[in-house]
């Protein structure tokens, strides 16, 4: 793991889980002002030089889009599980999204469809990669789900823009959902 990645998953897990840890005040949106941030990262000896540009080339060169910086603050996109509902924009998804998933979850899936469980939003992949990779997380051979998202969208699922590889929506339904 590089440097940037590792600066990416600090924050993450600051931003997304842990605020407090870091002694930060989170707006109901989820922002919290950078030199705050920049001040919590700095009682490491190990964030001693990160400063604003190294947030910004952090957040450029990263694979992942997690975080966004606007007017002096910054956030989370998504994935937190701390009770804050980062709003998003509704967006028309494409016309299939897939779901990486656990073989044992598979049965509940077909009964109850995708729920956010934990998060705020149900993670969908833009393609087959991403959602095998992101099941591969939890089984070695994680079952790809197609999700019928222009459908569901067209029925009034809501469908958010989380980056380039996932989308996000609030639940999908069974009816959506095939092997």
């Amino acid at each position: 793991m590089n440097g940037m990645e590792e600066l990416s998953k600090e924050i993450s897990y600051a931003l997304r889980h842990a605020p407090w840890e870091y002694d930060l005040e989170m707006d109901e949106d989820g922002w919290v002002p950078v030199i705050q941030l920049l001040s919590a990262l700095h009682v490491s000896e190990k964030w001693k030089d990160v400063d604003e540009n190294s947030l910004i080339e952090m957040i450029i060169k990263s694979k992942k889009k997690r975080h966004e910086i606007k007017n002096g603050k910054i956030r989370a996109f998504y994935g937190h599980s701390i009770p804050i509902k980062i709003v998003k924009d509704e967006k028309c998804p494409p016309n299939t999204l897939y779901h990486g998933t656990a073989r044992r979850y598979l049965d509940s899936i077909k009964e109850k469809g995708l729920l956010p469980q934990n998060r705020q939003y149900v993670h969908l992949s833009q393609d087959i990669e991403t959602a095998r990779n992101v099941g591969k997380r939890h089984d070695d051979r994680p079952i790809i789900l197609l999700i019928n998202a222009k459908k569901a969208y067209e029925d009034g699922i809501k469908f958010y823009y989380g980056n380039e590889k996932v989308w996000l929506a609030d639940i999908v339904p069974n009816k959506y959902i095939t092997e």
